[in-house]
């Protein structure tokens, strides 16, 4: 019998039993109870940091409880994970058949590759139920009220976000940032940009979780975007904000390998497509005036880092490898640089290269990883040679491998993985010079930004060309 067999077996029901959120001093302390029968309990919390009793009063309890019971919902994926249940229960709120539906839509989607890394045939009848035993006592409500026209932006420590900041900055927008579990690279960013009060919250898992993975229970990737994205509505409407100004680009659309006639996307709830739908559940459901949408969205990833280019400030701070966030050797503290192994890194470094020298590049990230022979396997995923794309937030194969192409301008001498490309990859593709200039001119109008936001980035995105 499978793992994941044995363990919805005797783990059937998930249940959201409880949420409960307080003001203590400035910050919103809000904890979550779940519990899998017959012998797991999960007491998560996170922490708003900032939050005025005239905010809370202003927003409503009854809001407020809507509010932090729906991030409860996307919180849970993380520790029903452990065991998959047949059956979510939920006890803490109410949700309506749309509502129901929209969850197992991002369930099936949002953790495709939970289900395709576990063997797990999500696409069975039954697989899966969402069922409602709310608590009636405890009301809710959406949010109403008009929200002052200012941009709430949330900053990771890669390029994506610092565009999105420098280019609302440079528009004289008005905006406020907002960092989860705020790293090393996000408070330089931060410090660089001079954007000195963010919002912060803190976001704390039940160490249990950590426990069952030791102990062989079911572990796996979730749709942490779909977090934020409730996250940022919840810290939206508490500080006034009616714009959630995401970085996330056209590149995350597409997917890595199908699995049982599905596309898995490690980026899924960075798509577009997610996106939309999220876009339709908010306003519903959550608050009428928030407008969340992706400010890169028209962008592929080697436009941005084209525009990123001439943000020379940045270069030493940078730092989107999530290896680089992790415990090494038994430390508690995490390695916080370019691992120089891992996917993220080498995509990265490709399409900076057609745009930044290399010796600015090693000084970014300590080596030329072009040079490196055992990232040979890497530049197959990333270009489309080997069975599935990686499961990071990486490109489309067509743009690295454009980046490949534009690279060999910046050597004389061809380092091992770019004559590589040159002899096996790039031969394939007669028509790249036409394809990379494509790419670097593309616009795509499947997005949500305002038509004030188009402009800018239109701008921004193009100015440079000749």
């Amino acid at each position: 019998m499978k793992k994941a067999d044995f363990l919805r077996r005797h783990h059937p029901q998930f249940f959201y039993l409880d949420y409960s959120w307080k003001l203590k001093g400035k910050n919103l302390l809000i904890t979550y109870d779940f519990s899998c029968p017959p012998n797991i309990r999960f007491t998560p919390s996170l922490t708003i940091k900032g939050v005025s009793q005239a905010s809370i009063k202003r927003v409503g309890k009854d809001v407020l409880n809507n509010l932090v019971f729906n991030l409860g919902m996307v919180e849970l994926l993380s520790y029903w994970k452990a065991t998959a249940s047949p059956e979510i229960a939920v006890k803490a709120g109410n949700l309506n058949r749309a509502q129901i539906s929209w969850w197992h839509n991002l369930i099936e989607k949002g953790m495709g590759q939970f289900f395709y890394e576990n063997q797990i045939d999500f696409q069975k009848p039954e697989f899966l139920k969402i069922r409602i035993l709310a608590n009636s006592d405890r009301k809710s409500a959406v949010y109403k009220k008009r929200l002052k026209d200012q941009a709430l932006i949330p900053i990771g420590g890669g390029k994506d976000s610092i565009i999105t900041l420098e280019t609302l900055k440079k528009g004289k927008k008005q905006i406020q940032t907002f960092v989860l579990n705020p790293t090393n690279a996000q408070k330089a960013v931060l410090r660089i940009s001079k954007e000195k009060n963010p919002i912060v919250v803190e976001r704390n898992l039940d160490p249990k979780l950590l426990e069952l993975n030791q102990q062989g229970y079911l572990n796996g990737h979730t749709p942490f975007s779909a977090y934020l994205a409730f996250l940022n509505v919840l810290v939206a409407v508490l500080f006034d904000y009616k714009d959630i100004v995401l970085s996330n680009e056209r590149s995350s659309n597409e997917g890595n390998v199908e699995y049982l006639k599905n596309i898995i996307n490690h980026q899924y709830s960075k798509s577009y497509d997610f996106e939309k739908r999220f876009r339709l559940y908010s306003p519903t459901f959550l608050a009428t005036s928030v407008n969340y949408f992706s400010f890169l969205r028209p962008l592929y990833e080697l436009q941005i880092a084209r525009m990123f280019s001439e943000h020379l400030q940045y270069f030493p701070v940078i730092l989107s490898c999530n290896e680089a966030h992790k415990t090494y050797s038994g430390t508690k503290k995490p390695q916080g640089r370019w691992c120089g192994q891992c996917s993220k890194c080498l995509f990265v470094f490709i399409i900076f290269s057609p745009f930044i020298s290399e010796k600015k590049l090693v000084k970014i990230f300590g080596i030329n990883l072009l040079t490196q022979k055992s990232l040979l396997p890497v530049l197959k995923e990333l270009t489309g040679m080997a069975r599935f794309k990686p499961f990071e937030c990486v490109g489309t194969k067509k743009e690295t491998i454009a980046a490949l192409f534009l690279a060999q301008n910046g050597y004389t001498k061809l380092p091992y993985l770019l004559k590589y490309a040159n002899s096996k990859i790039l031969p394939k593709y007669p028509n790249i010079k036409r394809e990379a200039e494509h790419i670097l001119n593309s616009w795509n109008a499947r997005n949500a930004l305002p038509r004030d936001y188009t402009k800018l980035l239109s701008y921004e995105a193009f100015r440079t060309q000749e």
